[in-house]
């Protein structure tokens, strides 16, 4: 599975949210498997959109065919875009695009990994990242892709806000303790994004 990233902010926030409703339009395109998102909380007036895809063949004809028709409907409405396109390593409980049902928050974290230890930060995502959260309450479902260069994404979808602080106060340090990621990263950055459900588009 592809997992495409894009971040950017709006300069018109109502039109760009109506323009975003136009992506239903993906519904029952070979190879879409769904599409969610919403605005920052940590970055106020940044969007951040979430697109998944079955393979990168599929993606490519959409990019080749439809795609610049339907975002002709956000035309002028946001600058700074920035795109990542990567591949699934790991899913997460349900997965995603299906934990988007009944979610109200993404998780975020962009982590960049020197080669070297590649193989362990992928590992302790497997044993360790990944069991903590599909234990959480609240967890809706995740995806672990990698993108060129050794970085990494790890998207968590949550039922409610409260449901990811708990996680947070009663799991995360324990995890952090055991995974140890001070040792496999570079650098990481975070977000957490309110979904805006009029943006969930499903394959």
């Amino acid at each position: 599975m592809l997992v495409k990233w894009i971040t950017c902010r709006p300069t018109d926030r109502a039109a760009f949210g109506l323009g975003q409703q136009a992506w239903a339009r993906l519904h029952g395109t070979p190879g879409f498997l769904g599409q969610g998102g919403g605005w920052s909380r940590e970055t106020p007036g940044v969007a951040q959109i979430f697109g998944f895809w079955s393979d990168q063949p599929s993606y490519q004809s959409f990019m080749d065919d439809a795609h610049d028709l339907i975002a002709a409907a956000q035309t002028g409405t946001f600058d700074d875009l920035r795109v990542h396109v990567l591949d699934q390593r790991l899913g997460i409980a349900h997965g995603l695009p299906a934990g988007l049902g009944g979610a109200s928050l993404l998780r975020l974290a962009h982590c960049h990994v020197p080669e070297h230890r590649r193989d362990h930060f992928i590992q302790a995502q497997a044993r360790v990242w990944n069991p903590g959260m599909a234990a959480s309450h609240g967890m809706r479902g995740g995806v672990f892709a990698e993108g060129a260069e050794t970085e990494f994404l790890v998207l968590s979808a949550w039922e409610t806000p409260a449901d990811h602080q708990r996680y947070l106060d009663e799991r995360f340090h324990r995890l952090r303790a055991t995974a140890r990621p001070e040792v496999d990263l570079d650098a990481i950055t975070g977000d957490l994004v309110n979904l805006e459900p009029s943006w969930t588009v499903l394959g």
